[in-house]
C-alpha cells in the first residue's frame, strides 16, 4: 500500500477521531457544569471548613482541567514552559491557593469555571477547526474507492481492485454515478463528467472516444472504457490532494509574527505577573488581593485567541477557496495576493482558447456555405492547426459523398485539390497571385486564407484564435477591485496583441515576445505582480512572479507544480474572486486581532487597579478567543455574489 494511500486512512481515522473528541469533551463540560452547580449549592447550604470545601470543587476541577494540566506538565518536561495549558493551570492553582491564606475568600468556585470555560473555548476551537478541514476533506471525497480492471486474459472480466494497484495501460470501465478513478483517454462510450468538486463548476462535461478524463470527476450518464495514462499516485486527484493538505505548512506573514510573538510575549505575561504580585505586597499591600490581581492578569493575557484565530482564518480562507476551484498552496501566498496591483496575463490557453477557430467568412463568388464546404474538403488530409479548424467548422465534410483527388501541397503558400470538377486553391496571398486570381484582404484580424476556384478569387475565410467567454469581465472585475494594471505579454504578431487587448479592455501589450523576454519583464517590474498562464511553457514566468496563477490546471501537471495558486477551470474570471477571498481572509484576521488586543487591553488595565473579577478575566480570554473562532469561520463561507 502507498505512502499515500495510508495518509488518506490515517486523513479519514483523524476526521472519526476528532468527532469522538468533541463527543467526550461536551461530555465532561456538561457534567462537570453540574457538579460545579452541586459544589456552589453545598458551599452554600452546609459550614464546611475550608480543607473539605476544597475537596468538593477538586472533584469538578479535576475533571475538567486534567487535560490541561497534564498538557502543562508535559510542556515543563519538553521545555516548552510559557503555553497557554501553563498559564491556566498556574492560575487556578493560584486560585484554589488564595482560600487558604489569612483574610482572603476562597476563590474555588473561579477555579473550577476558568477551566470550565477554558474547555468550552477548546472544544469551539475543535469544532471551528474542524470545519474547515471538512471544507477541503470534501476534496478527499473524490477521492474514488474502487477501479473496475478488464482482465485481457479472462475474456474481458472486471476485476475489482484499489486505484493504487491498477498499472497505466489498463483499460478500466465507469458506470454512471462512479467517480473517475484514475486519469486516462476514453476509448469507448459518451458521457458527461460531473467535474465541480474540482473545478467548482456545476455545467456537466461532455465526453466521448479520445478525450481525456481525470480522476476525481462523476460520471454521470453512459458506461466508458477508459485506458488509463497515469498510475494513483501522480493522478491529478492524487495531486490536488496532497496540495491541499500541505497548504497549510507555508505560514502566512500574520502567523509567522503571531507565532514569534507569543514565544516572546508569553514569558513577558508571567514575569509581569510575578512583579504585580511581589512589588506591592513590597510596599505593605495585601499577598491575597495582588495575588488574586496577578492570577487575573495571567489568565486574561493568555493569546489564545491569537495563537488559534488568525492560523484558523487562513485555513478557512483556503478551503473556502478549494470549494471554488481556486488550490492555494499557502496562507503566505493569501498574503500577496491581498496586494497584487498589476496582474499579467499570457494570452494563448489564458485570455484564449489557443485554438484556432473560423471567425468571419467572406464569399465573393458563392455562397458562405459553398466557401467552406470547398476549403474543408481541400483540408481534408491537412495536419495543420488551420486544416483542423476549417474541418471543424464544416463538419458535414467527410460525410457529404464529394470525391477528392489530386491533392497538392504547396509549400509556403497552401493546398490544391480536385474537389469534384473544380480545381480548388486554399492558401495564403502568394498562391493567389501564383495563380493570378484577384485577391482582396481584409479589415478582420486574424490569419486570412483565400480561396481560388477554377483560378477564379471564391472569397476568404479568418481563423483565429477565440477570446474565452468571461476574458473581457476579469478584466472588468479586476479593474473594479483596484487592480492598477492589467499587462498581455504575448508571442504573437503586434495586430493580433492589439486587437486582443482592444477588446479587454487590457492597460497594455508587448507581443512577438520570446519566454526570456517575458522572464526579463516580470524580472524588471516593481509592483507587486501575478502572473497568469497556462503552466506548461510559462513554468519560468510563474516561479519568477510575485504570485504565479495557473489557469486550467484540469490535468496539466506542469501548472500544479509551477505555480502558486492553480484555477482547476480555464475561467480568468476566477483570478478577481481569488484576490477577493484573499482580501476577505486577511481583513478577519485583522478583525480577530484588533479585537483580541483591544479586550485583553482594557480588561488588564482593569485587573491591575482591582476592578475585574476572576469571572470577567474569563470572559477577556476565553469569551474573546470563542468570538474570534466564530469569527475566522466566516472566512469558509465563500459565495461568489457576496463579493460583487
Amino acid at each position: 500500500m502507498s505512502h499515500h494511500h495510508e495518509c488518506e486512512h490515517c486523513a479519514h481515522d483523524n476526521h472519526e477521531h476528532h468527532h469522538e473528541g468533541i463527543k467526550h469533551q461536551l461530555v465532561l463540560i456538561v457534567v462537570t457544569a453540574i457538579l460545579l452547580v452541586a459544589a456552589v449549592i453545598i458551599e452554600h447550604k452546609c459550614t464546611l471548613p475550608t480543607w473539605q470545601l476544597l475537596l468538593v470543587y477538586l472533584v469538578p476541577y479535576l475533571l475538567i482541567g486534567f487535560d490541561t494540566l497534564k498538557e502543562a506538565a508535559e510542556g515543563i518536561m519538553e521545555g516548552d514552559v510559557f503555553n497557554e495549558h501553563f498559564l491556566m493551570s498556574i492560575a487556578t492553582i493560584g486560585a484554589l491557593c488564595i482560600g487558604f491564606l489569612p483574610g482572603a475568600a476562597t476563590e474555588f468556585p473561579e477555579a473550577v469555571f476558568v477551566m470550565l470555560f477554558f474547555q468550552i473555548g477548546e472544544l469551539f476551537e475543535g469544532y471551528a477547526e474542524g470545519k474547515s478541514r471538512e471544507s477541503i476533506a470534501h476534496l478527499m471525497d473524490i477521492r474514488p474507492d474502487v477501479a473496475h480492471v478488464e482482465d485481457k486474459a479472462n475474456g474481458g472480466t472486471l476485476s475489482d481492485l484499489s486505484p493504487e494497484q491498477v498499472e497505466i495501460g489498463s483499460v478500466i470501465v465507469i458506470r454512471p454515478g462512479e467517480k473517475v478513478p484514475l486519469d486516462g483517454v476514453v476509448v469507448e462510450g459518451t458521457s458527461a463528467l460531473n467535474t465541480v468538486a474540482l473545478t467548482g463548476e456545476s455545467l456537466p462535461r461532455d465526453i466521448t472516444v479520445d478525450d481525456e478524463v481525470i480522476s476525481g470527476c462523476v460520471n454521470l450518464s453512459g458506461v466508458i472504457r477508459v485506458r488509463t495514462t497515469k498510475s494513483f499516485g501522480e493522478s491529478t486527484v492524487s495531486k490536488i490532494i496532497r496540495l491541499v493538505e500541505d497548504a497549510g505548512e507555508h505560514k502566512s506573514q500574520s502567523e509567522t509574527f503571531i507565532t514569534k510573538f507569543a514565544r516572546v510575549y508569553t514569558p513577558a505575561v508571567v514575569f509581569a505577573a510575578v512583579a504585580l504580585v511581589v512589588i506591592p505586597t513590597l510596599f505593605g499591600g495585601n499577598f491575597a488581593t495582588w495575588l488574586y490581581r496577578g492570577l487575573m492578569f495571567l489568565v486574561v493575557s493568555c493569546p489564545c485567541a491569537l495563537v488559534i484565530s488568525v492560523p484558523l482564518t487562513f485555513f478557512g480562507g483556503i478551503g473556502g477557496a478549494s470549494r471554488k476551484g481556486i488550490l492555494v498552496k499557502g496562507a503566505n501566498y493569501m498574503d500577496v495576493l491581498s496586494k497584487i496591483d498589476t496582474v499579467v496575463f499570457d494570452k494563448t490557453g489564458t485570455l484564449t482558447h489557443g485554438q484556432f477557430a473560423v471567425t468571419a467568412v467572406h464569399p465573393d463568388t458563392c455562397d458562405e456555405h459553398h466557401l467552406l464546404h470547398l476549403a474543408a474538403h481541400v483540408e481534408h488530409f491537412s495536419t495543420h492547426p488551420i486544416g483542423a479548424a476549417l474541418r471543424d467548422a464544416f463538419p458535414d465534410e467527410a460525410t457529404d459523398g464529394c470525391k477528392i483527388s489530386d491533392v497538392e501541397e504547396i509549400a509556403g503558400h497552401g493546398i490544391r485539390a480536385k474537389v469534384g470538377e473544380n480545381v480548388v486553391c486554399v492558401g495564403n496571398s502568394k498562391m493567389m497571385e501564383a495563380i493570378g486570381a484577384q485577391w482582396h484582404d481584409c479589415s478582420h484580424v486574424g490569419t486570412i486564407i483565400h480561396v481560388a476556384i477554377d483560378g477564379v478569387y471564391a472569397g476568404h475565410v479568418v481563423i483565429n484564435d477565440r477570446i474565452k467567454d468571461d476574458s473581457a469581465e476579469a478584466i472588468a472585475e479586476l479593474k473594479a477591485l483596484g487592480v492598477k494594471r492589467t499587462v498581455m505579454l504575448t508571442g504573437d504578431r503586434k495586430e493580433v496583441a492589439a486587437d486582443v487587448a482592444g477588446q479587454l479592455g487590457l492597460t497594455e501589450y508587448h507581443a512577438e515576445l520570446l519566454p526570456a523576454d517575458k522572464v526579463a519583464f516580470v524580472d524588471n517590474e516593481q509592483s507587486c505582480l501575478a502572473f497568469v498562464g497556462d503552466g506548461i511553457n510559462d513554468a519560468p514566468v510563474l516561479a519568477r512572479a510575485n504570485v504565479g496563477i495557473a489557469m486550467g490546471g484540469l490535468g496539466s501537471d506542469a501548472a500544479i507544480e509551477a505555480a502558486d495558486v492553480v484555477l482547476m477551470d480555464d475561467r480568468p474570471s476566477k483570478i478577481a474572486l481569488a484576490i477577493r477571498i484573499a482580501r476577505r481572509t486577511l481583513a478577519i484576521a485583522r478583525q480577530n486581532v484588533l479585537f483580541a488586543i483591544g479586550v485583553k487591553v482594557a480588561v488588564l488595565v482593569l485587573a491591575v487597579l482591582g476592578i475585574a473579577t476572576l469571572w470577567l478575566a474569563v470572559f477577556a480570554d476565553v469569551g474573546v478567543t470563542v468570538l474570534a473562532v466564530l469569527n475566522a469561520m466566516r472566512a469558509l463561507q465563500v459565495k461568489e455574489n457576496n463579493f460583487r
